[in-house]
Formats: structure tokens, C-alpha cells, sequence
């Protein structure tokens, strides 16, 4: 080695307490189905891959419906527990999407490795331990408050009390005079509007890059306040579709779930440059 050999400086580390974003991007109003079609393409390739993901939360859906179909809050817990948790239950979803943009081969291997390795990077200066698991756990939190403030403003103003599906219909929905299902609804809609605003791109986000729970939430609100009317028609068709799925006693979750599931991951990529994030490798 010359004796006048100077090795080459370090990169410069931000300063403690620096938050680093990625950049949001702009997106036309009919960006949203683009990742619908893009979805279809990812799960058309991926074939049983994506079916099994379907299958399994389908058949966890009507596992639910069976226990708690006559008992309406337990029932409204559970199936707005399994909507909030479905973004982090797609997590390998997101991971097949990304192997195909990349070129990678895909197999059982690609998911195996998304709920395995993700998680040695809890050394990492960025990332933290199971970003992925706490992010779903405060998801779970959230969803069973909005169940909790639901049953309070429907035992306090119904009526007659509800117990089942059919008294919710009778004495809530199709109750003559009074706004109480107007008023549900409404607040169901200002509760559910900040969870959807945290976790649009958080969970690609998190698989995606080395990233901590709170820069995954900041960017997703970021999405959402950059493009509030793609994101207000993305919110519909994501609802209006596990729906759908729900309507048709979970069959229709087994082709709905993935599809959505690998739309998301589409959704991420346009609306989100993490380029200046360091990836979080699954291999």
C-alpha cells in the first residue's frame, strides 16, 4: 500500500434525530385502476401462490362468521379486525409483486423468507425488531377501539337493544325516524379515514426498505395528502371490493384478497421513491 494511501471517506451519517422520507409522487385520478390491472397481472402469474393466500383468510373469514354469527358485536369485532390486519397478512403478497418486478424466480421460498428473514435486521440502525409485527399490532389496537365506540353509541341510542345481525338491520339500519345509522356510518368513516391514511404504502414500505414504524405511518400520510382524490377512490374500490368478497359467504375473498393484495404493492411503487432508503433484503 502507497505510504500517501488516504482510504475514502465514510458516508456522513444524518443527524441524530434526523427523520428521512422518501419522496411521494403525484398520481392521476384513475391511477387506481392501473394497480387493480397490474394486480390481476401479478396474480394471474403467481397462480397458487396467490390462491393459497386467499384460501387461508377466506377460510379464516368463515371460520369467524360461523362462531359469531349470531352475535352481532363479536361478530362486527372480529370482521373489522380482519380488515384492518389484512394489509399486514398480505405482507407476502407484496413480496411475490416485488420478485416480479425485479425478475427474481418466485416460490414458496419468496414467502418462507418474507415472515423468516425480514426480521434480522433488528441490529440494523434503521427498521427496527418486527416493524411489521408491531405495526399490526397497533392496527388490531385501533380496530377494536372503533369496535368498542361502535357498541357504545348503538346500546346507548337504539331503541331496543341489538344482539344480532337481524337486530342491527331492524332497530339500526331500517329504524323509521331518527339519524342513528347515518350517524354510525359517519363515524365510522372519520375512524377508519386516519387508519387508512397510516397503512395505504406503510406495509410495502416496511418490507421494502429499512424503515421504522414511524416513517412508515409519516410517509403514508404524506401519499395521502399529496393525492387525496386517487387515494379517496383507492379507499372505495379496496372496501367496496372486500365487500364483495364478504357478500358472497368468503368464497369471493379466495381471487379478492391477493388481488388487492398485489394491487397494494403497485400502489406503493407509484406513489412512493424510497430510492434514497436503504432495501431490506429477504434473502
Amino acid at each position: 500500500m502507497p505510504a500517501n494511501y488516504q482510504p475514502p471517506p465514510l458516508p456522513s451519517r444524518p443527524p441524530a434525530g434526523t427523520l428521512h422520507l422518501p419522496a411521494v409522487r403525484s398520481v392521476e385520478l384513475g391511477a387506481p385502476l392501473r394497480w387493480l390491472a397490474l394486480g390481476w397481472r401479478d396474480f394471474r402469474q403467481c397462480g397458487g401462490l396467490s390462491l393459497a393466500h386467499g384460501l387461508v383468510l377466506a377460510l379464516f373469514g368463515g371460520m369467524l362468521l360461523w362462531l359469531a354469527h349470531d352475535q352481532f358485536w363479536l361478530l362486527a369485532g372480529a370482521f373489522s379486525g380482519f380488515l384492518v390486519v389484512a394489509p399486514v397478512l398480505a405482507t407476502s403478497l407484496y413480496a411475490l409483486s416485488r420478485s416480479l418486478e425485479r425478475g427474481e424466480p418466485i416460490g414458496i421460498s419468496t414467502i418462507a423468507s418474507t415472515w423468516t428473514r425480514w426480521q434480522y435486521s433488528r441490529y440494523a440502525a434503521h427498521g427496527g425488531y418486527w416493524s411489521l409485527v408491531r405495526f399490526g399490532l397497533l392496527l388490531s389496537l385501533a380496530g377494536t377501539g372503533w369496535v368498542l365506540t361502535s357498541a357504545a353509541l348503538i346500546t346507548l341510542m337504539a331503541p331496543q337493544a341489538v344482539h344480532t345481525p337481524m337486530d342491527f338491520v331492524r332497530h339500526v339500519v331500517l329504524a323509521p325516524g331518527g339519524y342513528l345509522f347515518e350517524l354510525w356510518l359517519t363515524m365510522g368513516a372519520l375512524m377508519a379515514a386516519p387508519l387508512f391514511a397510516s397503512s395505504v404504502v406503510a406495509m410495502p414500505l416496511l418490507l421494502d426498505r429499512r424503515v421504522d414504524v414511524l416513517q412508515a405511518v409519516l410517509t403514508s400520510w404524506q401519499a395521502v395528502l399529496t393525492n387525496p382524490a386517487p387515494l379517496a377512490l383507492w379507499a372505495a374500490l379496496l372496501m367496496g371490493l372486500s365487500m364483495i368478497g364478504m357478500a358472497t359467504g368468503m368464497l369471493g375473498l379466495i381471487v379478492i384478497v391477493p388481488w388487492l393484495g398485489h394491487a397494494s404493492w403497485h400502489a406503493y411503487r407509484s406513489l412512493v421513491d424510497p430510492s434514497n432508503l436503504p432495501e431490506r433484503l429477504l434473502e
